[in-house]
């Protein structure tokens, strides 16, 4: 008899469909490093970029897309880059924290570790957040490519599949 884990059985999921937005009044699609940078290392660990926008900081525009896409059959993950810090300007967790079912503390916990080993103190100033809403996970990261392939490879992507697996019930999708 094989001992399977969790992850092992998360296998059965298959790539993850994720959704990628990117939260900023100056970037345009050419410029857009981070969510690029998102996008890229997704598709090269095996996962699908099923959606993909750009978006003003205005705390509409931002709902609005999570609200969509966490309706979207075609999205299992959302990842949000940009407005996370304590700017005016920075709106992210204002506008999506509300949306979320579940909040998961340990990753803006980790994420700040891990930067503050990085950066020093100046990690305090994220404002890194995820949690879960209608079987779907959301990750909202700063918006820098360095802290984007930070969250991605060291947090993201080693969990994503065993995390959308015990998010929807522990079973395969339909």
């Amino acid at each position: 008899m094989t001992h399977t884990t969790h992850k092992d059985q998360a296998e059965s999921l298959g790539p993850i469909r994720c959704a990628v937005l990117t939260v900023s009044d100056t970037r345009t699609e050419e410029t857009d490093t981070g969510g690029q940078l998102i996008k890229d290392l997704l598709i090269q660990s095996g996962n699908q970029v099923s959606r993909y926008r750009i978006v003003k900081d205005d705390a509409h525009q931002v709902r609005s897309a999570v609200s969509e896409w966490l309706s979207d059959e075609q999205v299992d993950a959302i990842i949000v880059s940009g407005s996370t810090g304590v700017a005016p300007r920075d709106i992210v967790p204002e506008a999506v924290l509300p949306l979320l079912e579940k909040q998961l503390p340990g990753f803006g916990e980790l994420f700040r570790f891990l930067s503050f080993q990085e950066i020093g103190s100046a990690a305090m100033m994220s404002r890194a957040f995820a949690g879960t809403a209608k079987k779907k996970l959301v990750f909202c990261l700063p918006g820098s490519p360095h802290a984007c392939r930070l969250a991605m490879e060291r947090l993201i992507l080693p969990e994503l599949r065993h995390l959308l697996w015990t998010v929807q019930g522990q079973r395969s999708r339909g």
